[in-house]
Protein backbone atom coordinates (compact mmCIF):
# COMPACT_ATOMS: atom_id res chain seq x y z
CA UNK A 1 0.00 0.00 0.00
CA UNK A 2 1.19 2.96 -1.05
CA UNK A 3 -0.31 6.38 1.43
CA UNK A 4 0.13 9.98 2.22
CA UNK A 5 2.11 9.88 4.63
CA UNK A 6 5.43 7.83 2.97
CA UNK A 7 8.78 10.22 3.72
CA UNK A 8 11.02 10.83 1.42
CA UNK A 9 14.42 9.68 2.43
CA UNK A 10 16.37 11.80 -0.17
CA UNK A 11 16.67 15.58 0.43
CA UNK A 12 15.00 18.35 -1.60
CA UNK A 13 18.48 18.32 -3.63
CA UNK A 14 19.18 15.04 -4.40
CA UNK A 15 18.07 14.13 -7.84
CA UNK A 16 14.88 11.95 -9.10
CA UNK A 17 16.45 8.78 -10.76
CA UNK A 18 17.09 9.62 -13.98
CA UNK A 19 14.05 9.11 -16.05
CA UNK A 20 15.44 9.46 -19.77
CA UNK A 21 12.97 9.94 -22.77
CA UNK A 22 16.13 8.84 -25.01
CA UNK A 23 16.23 5.50 -23.40
CA UNK A 24 12.46 4.84 -24.35
CA UNK A 25 11.47 3.73 -27.53
CA UNK A 26 9.78 6.84 -29.87
CA UNK A 27 6.77 4.37 -31.49
CA UNK A 28 4.80 4.02 -28.90
CA UNK A 29 6.35 5.17 -26.35
CA UNK A 30 4.21 5.65 -22.70
CA UNK A 31 4.50 8.82 -20.59
CA UNK A 32 1.97 8.00 -17.62
CA UNK A 33 0.72 4.66 -16.74
CA UNK A 34 -1.58 3.88 -14.26
CA UNK A 35 -1.85 -0.16 -12.81
CA UNK A 36 -4.98 -0.55 -10.37
CA UNK A 37 -4.50 2.82 -9.08
CA UNK A 38 -7.34 3.45 -6.10
CA UNK A 39 -7.56 6.39 -4.01
CA UNK A 40 -9.44 7.17 -1.02
CA UNK A 41 -9.99 10.46 0.65
CA UNK A 42 -10.74 9.45 3.88
CA UNK A 43 -13.64 7.13 3.59
CA UNK A 44 -14.43 8.02 0.10
CA UNK A 45 -13.32 6.05 -3.11
CA UNK A 46 -12.23 8.51 -5.36
CA UNK A 47 -10.25 6.56 -8.03
CA UNK A 48 -11.40 2.94 -8.64
CA UNK A 49 -9.20 0.49 -10.63
CA UNK A 50 -7.84 3.40 -12.63
CA UNK A 51 -5.84 1.62 -16.11
CA UNK A 52 -4.65 4.11 -18.14
CA UNK A 53 -1.80 4.96 -20.62
CA UNK A 54 -1.09 8.05 -21.84
CA UNK A 55 1.29 8.20 -24.83
CA UNK A 56 4.11 10.48 -25.27
CA UNK A 57 4.28 14.05 -27.00
CA UNK A 58 -0.27 13.79 -27.84
CA UNK A 59 -2.76 15.75 -26.30
CA UNK A 60 -4.73 13.59 -24.64
CA UNK A 61 -8.31 14.92 -23.10
CA UNK A 62 -9.92 13.79 -19.59
CA UNK A 63 -13.51 14.07 -20.11
CA UNK A 64 -16.48 13.40 -18.03
CA UNK A 65 -18.95 14.64 -15.31
CA UNK A 66 -18.23 16.75 -12.15
CA UNK A 67 -17.20 14.71 -9.65
CA UNK A 68 -16.43 11.42 -11.28
CA UNK A 69 -12.38 12.40 -10.49
CA UNK A 70 -11.09 13.95 -13.57
CA UNK A 71 -8.81 16.05 -11.26
CA UNK A 72 -7.79 13.59 -9.05
CA UNK A 73 -6.31 11.55 -11.47
CA UNK A 74 -4.37 14.20 -12.91
CA UNK A 75 -2.90 15.45 -9.58
CA UNK A 76 -1.53 11.69 -8.53
CA UNK A 77 0.87 12.16 -11.59
CA UNK A 78 2.77 14.95 -9.85
CA UNK A 79 1.73 13.09 -6.07
CA UNK A 80 0.26 16.36 -5.29
CA UNK A 81 -3.29 14.95 -3.93
CA UNK A 82 -0.12 14.17 -1.08
CA UNK A 83 -0.87 17.57 0.33
CA UNK A 84 -4.55 16.86 0.90
CA UNK A 85 -5.30 15.60 4.56
CA UNK A 86 -6.08 11.74 4.92
CA UNK A 87 -5.25 10.55 1.24
CA UNK A 88 -4.67 6.93 0.99
CA UNK A 89 -3.34 5.61 -2.67
CA UNK A 90 -3.03 2.25 -3.52
CA UNK A 91 -1.86 0.79 -6.70
CA UNK A 92 1.31 1.94 -9.01
CA UNK A 93 1.69 5.04 -11.46
CA UNK A 94 5.14 5.10 -13.76
CA UNK A 95 6.15 8.17 -15.32
CA UNK A 96 8.62 7.51 -18.37
CA UNK A 97 8.66 3.87 -16.80
CA UNK A 98 9.65 4.79 -13.22
CA UNK A 99 7.31 4.27 -10.09
CA UNK A 100 6.91 7.56 -8.73
CA UNK A 101 6.51 5.80 -5.58
CA UNK A 102 9.78 4.41 -5.29
CA UNK A 103 11.39 5.36 -1.87
CA UNK A 104 14.66 6.77 -4.19
CA UNK A 105 12.14 9.95 -6.04
CA UNK A 106 12.64 13.19 -4.68
CA UNK A 107 9.14 15.05 -5.25
CA UNK A 108 10.85 18.52 -6.56
CA UNK A 109 12.57 16.79 -9.41
CA UNK A 110 8.88 14.64 -9.93
CA UNK A 111 7.40 18.42 -9.94
CA UNK A 112 10.08 19.39 -12.31
CA UNK A 113 9.20 17.01 -14.92
CA UNK A 114 5.84 17.05 -14.67
CA UNK A 115 4.55 20.84 -14.20
CA UNK A 116 0.81 21.47 -14.08
CA UNK A 117 -1.45 24.13 -15.18
CA UNK A 118 -4.70 25.38 -12.87
CA UNK A 119 -8.13 26.13 -13.63
CA UNK A 120 -7.52 29.66 -12.83
CA UNK A 121 -4.33 31.79 -13.96
CA UNK A 122 -2.07 31.68 -10.76
CA UNK A 123 0.74 33.87 -11.70
CA UNK A 124 2.66 35.27 -8.78
CA UNK A 125 2.05 39.11 -7.77
CA UNK A 126 5.69 39.96 -8.93
CA UNK A 127 7.25 41.24 -12.59
CA UNK A 128 6.80 38.84 -15.56
CA UNK A 129 10.65 38.05 -15.22
CA UNK A 130 10.19 36.53 -11.96
CA UNK A 131 7.42 35.00 -12.68
CA UNK A 132 9.17 32.96 -15.37
CA UNK A 133 12.48 32.46 -13.05
CA UNK A 134 10.60 31.93 -10.07
CA UNK A 135 11.25 28.04 -10.49
CA UNK A 136 14.96 28.02 -11.06
CA UNK A 137 15.07 29.94 -7.90
CA UNK A 138 13.23 27.19 -6.06
CA UNK A 139 15.24 24.38 -7.60
CA UNK A 140 18.36 25.97 -6.83
CA UNK A 141 19.61 26.45 -10.28
CA UNK A 142 19.28 30.19 -10.77
CA UNK A 143 22.57 30.91 -9.36
CA UNK A 144 24.34 28.31 -11.91
CA UNK A 145 23.50 30.17 -14.65
CA UNK A 146 24.91 33.94 -15.66
CA UNK A 147 22.16 36.59 -16.21
CA UNK A 148 23.02 36.25 -19.75
CA UNK A 149 21.95 32.81 -19.64
CA UNK A 150 19.11 33.46 -17.55
CA UNK A 151 17.39 36.62 -19.86
CA UNK A 152 18.04 33.96 -22.84
CA UNK A 153 15.71 31.43 -20.97
CA UNK A 154 13.00 33.88 -20.16
CA UNK A 155 13.17 35.15 -23.54
CA UNK A 156 12.38 31.41 -25.50
CA UNK A 157 9.88 30.53 -22.79
CA UNK A 158 8.26 33.81 -23.91
CA UNK A 159 8.94 32.86 -27.28
CA UNK A 160 7.37 29.24 -26.66
CA UNK A 161 4.14 31.01 -25.61
CA UNK A 162 4.01 33.65 -28.22
CA UNK A 163 4.38 36.43 -25.37
CA UNK A 164 7.88 37.69 -26.25
CA UNK A 165 6.19 40.50 -28.59
CA UNK A 166 4.05 41.63 -26.19
CA UNK A 167 5.95 41.38 -23.64
CA UNK A 168 9.68 42.12 -23.94
CA UNK A 169 9.27 45.82 -23.43
CA UNK A 170 6.80 44.94 -20.14
CA UNK A 171 9.18 42.47 -18.22
CA UNK A 172 9.16 44.41 -15.15
CA UNK A 173 5.44 44.90 -15.16
CA UNK A 174 3.59 43.08 -12.17
CA UNK A 175 2.45 39.87 -13.80
CA UNK A 176 -1.32 39.99 -12.08
CA UNK A 177 -2.22 43.31 -13.88
CA UNK A 178 -2.02 40.85 -17.72
CA UNK A 179 -5.28 39.90 -19.74
CA UNK A 180 -6.42 36.41 -18.65
CA UNK A 181 -5.05 34.92 -21.65
CA UNK A 182 -1.48 36.56 -21.23
CA UNK A 183 -1.63 35.30 -17.16
CA UNK A 184 -2.63 31.76 -18.27
CA UNK A 185 -0.04 31.77 -20.93
CA UNK A 186 2.58 32.87 -18.58
CA UNK A 187 1.83 30.12 -15.99
CA UNK A 188 2.67 28.05 -19.06
CA UNK A 189 6.02 29.90 -19.54
CA UNK A 190 7.39 29.64 -16.06
CA UNK A 191 6.97 25.65 -16.29
CA UNK A 192 9.42 25.60 -19.32
CA UNK A 193 12.75 26.67 -17.87
CA UNK A 194 12.48 23.65 -15.80
CA UNK A 195 12.25 21.44 -18.97
CA UNK A 196 9.02 19.84 -17.70
CA UNK A 197 8.65 15.79 -19.80
CA UNK A 198 4.20 16.36 -19.41
CA UNK A 199 2.61 19.44 -18.84
CA UNK A 200 -0.93 18.11 -16.66
CA UNK A 201 -3.69 21.47 -17.26
CA UNK A 202 -6.85 21.12 -14.85
CA UNK A 203 -9.49 22.98 -17.44
CA UNK A 204 -7.16 25.57 -18.42
CA UNK A 205 -9.42 27.65 -20.50
CA UNK A 206 -12.50 27.49 -18.38
CA UNK A 207 -12.09 30.64 -16.48
CA UNK A 208 -11.29 32.70 -20.16
CA UNK A 209 -13.30 33.90 -22.90
CA UNK A 210 -13.96 32.02 -26.54
CA UNK A 211 -10.46 34.76 -27.93
CA UNK A 212 -8.69 34.00 -25.29
CA UNK A 213 -9.42 29.81 -25.26
CA UNK A 214 -8.96 29.42 -28.76
CA UNK A 215 -5.22 31.49 -27.93
CA UNK A 216 -4.39 28.72 -25.51
CA UNK A 217 -5.59 26.12 -27.35
CA UNK A 218 -3.40 26.98 -30.36
CA UNK A 219 -0.23 27.02 -28.22
CA UNK A 220 -1.25 23.77 -26.53
CA UNK A 221 -1.14 22.49 -30.43
CA UNK A 222 2.40 24.26 -30.73
CA UNK A 223 3.79 22.49 -27.28
CA UNK A 224 2.23 19.10 -28.61
CA UNK A 225 5.23 16.58 -29.59
CA UNK A 226 7.83 18.24 -27.68
CA UNK A 227 6.03 17.60 -24.52
CA UNK A 228 2.93 15.71 -23.03
CA UNK A 229 -0.24 17.29 -22.43
CA UNK A 230 -3.16 15.46 -20.42
CA UNK A 231 -6.05 18.08 -20.25
CA UNK A 232 -9.14 17.82 -18.22
CA UNK A 233 -11.99 19.54 -19.98
CA UNK A 234 -15.83 19.36 -19.37
CA UNK A 235 -15.92 21.06 -23.03
CA UNK A 236 -16.39 18.31 -25.23
CA UNK A 237 -16.07 20.53 -28.34
CA UNK A 238 -12.81 21.50 -26.65
CA UNK A 239 -11.85 17.81 -26.42
CA UNK A 240 -12.65 17.10 -29.88
CA UNK A 241 -10.96 20.24 -31.34
CA UNK A 242 -7.30 19.58 -29.23
CA UNK A 243 -6.79 15.82 -27.87
CA UNK A 244 -5.64 12.82 -30.10
CA UNK A 245 -6.73 10.61 -27.45
CA UNK A 246 -9.38 10.76 -24.81
CA UNK A 247 -10.36 8.73 -21.32
CA UNK A 248 -13.50 8.88 -20.40
CA UNK A 249 -14.25 8.88 -16.70
CA UNK A 250 -17.33 8.36 -14.51
CA UNK A 251 -17.52 7.25 -10.71
CA UNK A 252 -14.38 6.83 -10.02
CA UNK A 253 -13.52 4.72 -13.33
CA UNK A 254 -12.24 5.01 -16.90
CA UNK A 255 -14.88 3.92 -18.57
CA UNK A 256 -13.30 4.37 -22.05
CA UNK A 257 -10.38 5.59 -23.89
CA UNK A 258 -9.10 5.71 -27.34
CA UNK A 259 -8.83 7.72 -30.26
CA UNK A 260 -10.67 11.07 -29.56
CA UNK A 261 -12.19 10.94 -33.09
CA UNK A 262 -13.36 7.57 -32.93
CA UNK A 263 -14.86 7.75 -29.34
CA UNK A 264 -16.86 10.98 -30.26
CA UNK A 265 -18.09 9.34 -33.61
CA UNK A 266 -18.38 5.86 -32.59
CA UNK A 267 -18.20 5.37 -28.87
CA UNK A 268 -18.36 1.65 -27.50
CA UNK A 269 -20.39 2.21 -24.47
CA UNK A 270 -23.58 3.76 -23.89
CA UNK A 271 -22.54 5.54 -20.95
CA UNK A 272 -19.74 7.62 -22.97
CA UNK A 273 -22.33 8.01 -25.86
CA UNK A 274 -24.88 9.69 -23.30
CA UNK A 275 -21.91 11.94 -21.89
CA UNK A 276 -20.87 13.09 -25.12
CA UNK A 277 -24.63 13.49 -26.45
CA UNK A 278 -25.22 15.80 -23.28
CA UNK A 279 -28.17 13.51 -22.15
CA UNK A 280 -26.58 13.77 -18.61
CA UNK A 281 -23.65 16.03 -17.24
Amino acid sequence: MITNDIIDPRSDDEILNEIDVNNIETENRISLETNNLNLWYGDFQALIDVNARVKSGLITGLIGPSGCGKSTLLRCFNRVNERYGNVTTTGQIKIMGKNIYDPDVCLPELRKAVGMVFQKPNPLPISVYENIVFGLRIHNEYNSLSRTEIDNLVELSLKEVFLWDSLKDKLKAKATNLQLEQQQKLCIARLLPLKPQIILMDEPCSALDAGATRAVEELMKELAGRYTILIVTHNMAQARRISEECFFMLLGKIVESGQTEQMFVSPEDPRTDDYIAGRYA
